[in-house]
């Protein structure tokens, strides 16, 4: 093996990882362990100023909780509009800052009423101004003042409309009947201030308040559907994770035979999905408007509708198609690359197999990831309801020059804001304050995400080291499973978290930095979309498209730098630098037997994946009705179906996952043992003699180094 090039000293008596060690990247430790202790401390101060049922509750226009226990409002739990039509678009809605005046109320109104009718209907009976009152400001024996004055005063609305409480908000209670939009049954109603309004206007003055409601329904439907079919989910899952279980015992023994069975699986379940999607394409033939394109119906929350068009059913074939196409190529042109993978795929199973605890390692993972998203999210939720309640000057009409400016909701009225602004308001607008630390609450969410980021990549770089560490152990075992120490997953966590948790906060640090990078873009294309020009967002999907690159070509040496940490025990720098140098000086190994395997690994994936799903998809769809009798009277069958699908990958990523990093160490450590050994009784190969021959075979194996 020619090293001209990358000059390097060998230690001849180097027998597998180092035992004797010393800390590295020490001053990269001590600043991670001070933002793990800023990031505590700043935890416990947003839970101190923090009030989380600012979530829970809707407030109302005086900064009120709804339905908080132990208020006036206790069993107000309801959140109501005076004037939806000042509304103009979901987000201010769900946002509390529409324009118009937001009360707790126990209950949503029922029933047509306007100001006017009820100060005729005062007259003859005082129940109908009892009803209406409770929709007001505080409670008055009579309606005496006039529509104008009820106005200027903001005391009560104009008019009330029937409608069902959602999100704790009152929302109009829309159906449809023969294709008209209705409102409690009329289409046309009068709004308190003389004017005739349809549906379709108070619909259009919520603006996108349809596509919540919608969103209700499915969202109770969706719910529906869980419920019903939870434990065959649970079933699919568990049944994923003993075929993935199953498959990696299976390659120890019939790695060639099962690689056939994955390619041959694969190709069959998406052929399955080709036919199926062509059986849904003739079906709707001559069908009404299954000829509409995507573009024809926009966005509809109702996925079900996109399933009714023909064009989705092509596109999903034609996906499937090229597919399939570029699986069966890539099986032509590395038949013969394969024939390695094979045999690391033998030698992988070999090592998990005398390595059993390795498979329990992903539930560590899996442990920890779920301790930090917890973290990270409660103290967002914290952070968010910081402060006091902050009011703010609105206008409906947008005239105001004091508009968005803060105010006091009790004086309000007095003010000169009042006089100069007729039917400005003084609305709660959002938690904030003054305070240095409400000054700094979107810096400390910045923050907060940051070591968020830090501290998953961490982890994961934890649990690389850790496997790379245990598998390099067998590996470097003259005599296996002999001279394999005892507990060396325990041990290789131990050495890592001991030794070199700088290193792994290094490389995680790195790639939390890319993260946050590319975060920032997300957010600054998403408040600049409307004033971006065709240059600028040019510029933006490149930056993006450089971004995404650079995080994997970032992972991929971080990983292989993560193996070599675990069996050298260098700092991360000099870590990458060999492990890139070793890489270097085995491309064309890199090329032949790393990737090829990792497609091999993904097409396990793919076959647990899809086995899982279409067992799933028969059974939702009742399509096995003399074998097992399924889940019935199911409202979107899609839900479970893929539910289960995406679990089913998840497990099997989990155990493949750790299959993948024990091909990367064994394949990193077969390029060490080439270049420090030469086959002979003095210095003997530690490759296992079946994967020696096939190498021998491929003449990957420098000649001069063959037994």
């Amino acid at each position: 093996m020619s090293d001209e090039g990358y000059p390097r000293t060998f230690d001849p008596n180097f027998k597998g990882p180092v035992a004797k060690r010393s800390c590295t990247d020490v001053l990269c430790c001590i600043i991670f362990i001070l933002f793990i202790i800023a990031y505590i401390l700043l935890g416990l101060v947003a839970w101190v100023h923090g009030d989380p049922r600012r979530v829970a509750y809707p407030t109302d226009s005086k900064g009120h909780f709804c339905g908080q226990k132990g208020t006036p409002n206790e069993n107000k739990t309801i959140l109501f509009y005076f004037n939806l039509f000042s509304c103009t678009s979901p987000s201010v809605v769900v946002n509390l800052q529409c324009p118009t005046t937001q009360i707790c109320v126990s209950k949503c109104p029922e029933k047509f009423l306007t100001y006017m009718e009820i100060q005729f209907m005062y007259r003859t009976n005082k129940h109908y101004w009892m009803y209406y009152s409770q929709f007001c400001k505080s409670p008055f024996v009579k309606p005496a003042k006039t529509v104008t004055q009820v106005l200027l005063d903001d005391d009560c609305p104009i008019a009330i409309f029937p409608s069902k409480p959602f999100l704790q908000r009152c929302f109009p209670d829309f159906t449809t009947k023969n294709g008209t939009l209705t409102v409690g049954n009329k289409t046309i109603f009068e709004d308190g201030s003389g004017k005739k309004r349809n549906a379709i206007e108070l619909r259009r003055a919520a603006n996108r308040v349809n596509k919540i409601l919608d969103a209700r329904a499915i969202g109770m439907k969706v719910f529906e559907d869980y419920a019903t079919t939870w434990y065959w989910i649970l079933i699919g899952l568990t049944i994923a994770m003993l075929l993935s279980w199953l498959f990696v015992i299976l390659l120890r023994f019939t790695a060639g035979f099962l690689f056939w069975v994955f390619m041959v699986g694969v190709i069959g379940i998406i052929g399955y999905g080709i036919w199926h999607c062509y059986q849904e394409h003739s079906n709707l033939q001559g069908r009404p408007n299954s000829h509409l394109t995507i573009y024809d119906i926009g966005f509809q929350t109702d996925i079900s509708m996109y399933f009714q068009l023909k064009q989705t059913w092509f596109a999903f074939m034609i996906i499937l198609c090229l597919l399939e196409v570029f699986i069966i190529l890539m099986l032509i042109f590395l038949r013969e690359r394969i024939r390695i993978s094979i045999a690391l795929l033998k030698e992988g199973s070999k090592a998990i197999g005398y390595l059993p605890t390795t498979l329990i390692y992903p539930v560590l993972t899996f442990i920890f990831l779920s301790i930090c998203i917890a973290y990270w999210a409660v103290t967002a939720i914290y952070l968010a309801t910081s402060g006091v309640p902050i009011y703010k000057v609105i206008s409906p009409e947008r005239t105001c020059k004091h508009e968005n400016t803060t105010c006091n909701p009790e004086i309000f009225n007095t003010t000169e804001i009042a006089r100069v602004c007729p039917g400005a308001q003084c609305n709660f607008a959002f938690y904030g304050g003054k305070s240095l630390y409400h000054q700094y609450v979107p810096t400390f969410q910045m923050f907060n995400l940051f070591v968020f980021l830090w501290l998953i990549n961490f982890i994961i770089a934890l649990g690389q080291c850790a496997l790379a560490g245990a598998f390099a152990s067998y590996y470097w075992a003259l005599k296996k499973p002999d001279d394999i120490p005892q507990y060396p997953v325990f041990t290789a966590f131990g050495r890592a978290i001991r030794y070199h948790t700088g290193s792994l906060a290094f490389g995680s640090l790195i790639l939390a930095l890319i993260q946050m990078f590319k975060l920032v873009l997300e957010y600054l294309d998403h408040r600049l979309k409307e004033a971006q020009n065709n240059i600028s967002k040019f510029l933006q999907c490149c930056l993006k498209c450089c971004f995404w690159c650079l995080e994997k070509m970032v992972k991929f040496f971080n990983r292989n730098a993560y193996v070599m940490i675990a069996i050298y025990g260098k700092n991360f720098c000099r870590s990458a630098r060999d492990a890139f140098n070793l890489l270097m000086r085995n491309v064309l190994k890199v090329a032949v037997m790393d990737k090829v395997t990792d497609f091999v690994l993904i097409l396990g994936k793919i076959l647990v994946a899809g086995c899982i799903g279409v067992l799933a998809f028969l059974l939702f769809t009742h399509r096995l009705p003399m074998m097992i009798e399924g889940p019935t009277s199911l409202n979107y069958y899609w839900v479970p179906l893929l539910t289960v699908i995406i679990g089913s990958y998840l497990v099997a990523h989990g155990f493949f996952s750790v299959y993948a990093m024990c091909i990367d160490t064994i394949f990193i450590c077969f390029c060490e043992d080439l270049e420090r050994n030469d086959g002979s009784r003095e210095k003997p190969y530690f490759i296992a003699p079946t994967l020696h021959g096939t190498l021998n075979k491929m003449q990957l194996v420098p000649q001069k180094q063959k037994e």
